[in-house]
């Protein structure tokens, strides 16, 4: 039986699957959510990966109600002065290496990759793009295009026609990027492929490979990025720089914003011929930029960074069963490996009754997605492990 909520949901409201989790939150707080009736869940995914600093942090409520007073949406993108867009691009500038100093902002992931995708092709005049197998990007036509997950794409076709495919973290495969390649697209850590980590030689190579080739490197930081990882950007651990990074997901404070940045010459390619080569209404609004500048100062100024890897340790100390095969992680980005989406989906079920919300990956059905709140307590991870422990026994 639905409540009323759950009948207007299923009604009126775009499904994306045949078996929604319907699961009704009326508020969240911290690495908290709470249903109508009171019942506390713990989010160990963040919102898939959004909810960096925690659900509702105060100081991003204080920047969010600030700005409420001063305006919101004036003018489409790039063409005011905007105070909370330009003190965030200054921010975001200060986190980079140069030259990544030029930000254009976006409303989300996919579309900054969309953007990226273009300002590639119009910098370079070419039009050949490549990813990695087992790659998620979004699902806008051109992001779904660099997906190779046929079962995803087949029902969208034609696609962007152009796109390449490599296996991530096979040195080999770098031969396919040749003179005729816009941009590589990649994930600095695979997400969706269930948290896969490649070698720093990979890197190293990958980006030695793009510059003798006059190829673009972009990175999609939309989920290693800001803090996610242990480091603000995923790719500082390795020794590398890329020619245009992709964020958004953890980078608002559960407000809607991405951006790609380059640098100031890569970027202005977009400012002619044609002139206002991509154009957003939306883009850079002026309250998800003042919660993401909210949101890059908690981070620093909170230090949230500094326990990170303290915490990742201490849920792969927690979490051994044997049923659980292996676990990969960078930072608290984590994926606990079963046998099969059979054994996985009941424990999944089972602990969210229990008040723990996981998740398992769209290319990686058989790990559970663990991706808590950056802010996510020693003694809140113990609770967690215990209930999902419990929950694998069951």
């Amino acid at each position: 039986m639905y409540t009323h909520r759950q009948q207007l949901f299923l009604d009126h409201v775009a499904q994306t699957s045949e078996f929604p989790l319907l699961l009704e939150i009326e508020r969240a707080e911290g690495i908290y959510m709470y249903s109508p009736e009171g019942k506390q869940y713990i989010d160990l995914i963040s919102g898939i990966g959004v909810s960096n600093v925690g659900h509702r942090h105060p100081k991003v409520i204080a920047a969010i109600q600030a700005q409420l007073e001063k305006h919101m949406h004036l003018m489409v993108y790039g063409e005011f002065v905007q105070s909370s867009q330009v003190l965030l691009a200054d921010a975001l500038a200060k986190t980079l290496p140069e030259p990544l100093e030029s930000v254009y902002f976006t409303n989300s992931g996919a579309e900054a990759i969309e953007g990226a995708m273009k300002l590639a092709k119009r910098y370079t005049g070419r039009h050949e793009i490549v990813s990695c197998f087992h790659s998620y990007h979004g699902s806008t036509q051109g992001a779904l295009s660099l997906s190779s997950a046929e079962s995803f794409k087949q029902a969208y076709r034609p696609l962007l026609p152009g796109i390449d495919h490599i296996q991530y973290n096979n040195l080999a495969d770098l031969t396919k990027i040749t003179h005729k390649t816009a941009a590589v697209v990649i994930e600095t850590i695979q997400g969706e492929a269930g948290i896969r980590i490649a070698d720093h030689t990979y890197f190293t190579s990958l980006r030695q490979r793009c510059t003798e080739t006059g190829t673009l490197l972009i990175l999609d930081e939309i989920q290693t990025g800001f803090g996610r990882t242990g480091t603000f950007w995923g790719f500082e651990h390795y020794t590398i720089i890329p020619d245009i990074v992709v964020c958004a997901k953890g980078m608002g404070g559960g407000m809607p914003i991405g951006a790609f940045i380059s640098s100031k010459e890569i970027m202005f390619a977009l400012a002619n011929n044609p002139i206002l080569g991509h154009l957003t209404t939306f883009g850079g609004h002026p309250v998800s930029c003042a919660a993401a500048l909210a949101t890059l100062q908690v981070i620093q100024q909170e230090n949230l960074l500094e326990g990170i890897t303290r915490k990742e340790q201490l849920f792969k100390q927690l979490l051994i069963h044997p049923k659980i095969r292996s676990i990969r992680s960078k930072g608290l980005m984590i994926a606990v490996e079963f046998e099969s989406f059979e054994v996985l989906k009941p424990i999944i079920d089972k602990a969210i009754q229990n008040g723990v919300i996981t998740d398992w990956f769209l290319h990686c059905d058989n790990s559970m997605r663990i991706a808590p709140p950056l802010i996510i307590t020693e003694e809140q991870i113990e609770q967690a492990c215990a209930i999902i422990v419990e929950c694998v026994s069951y």
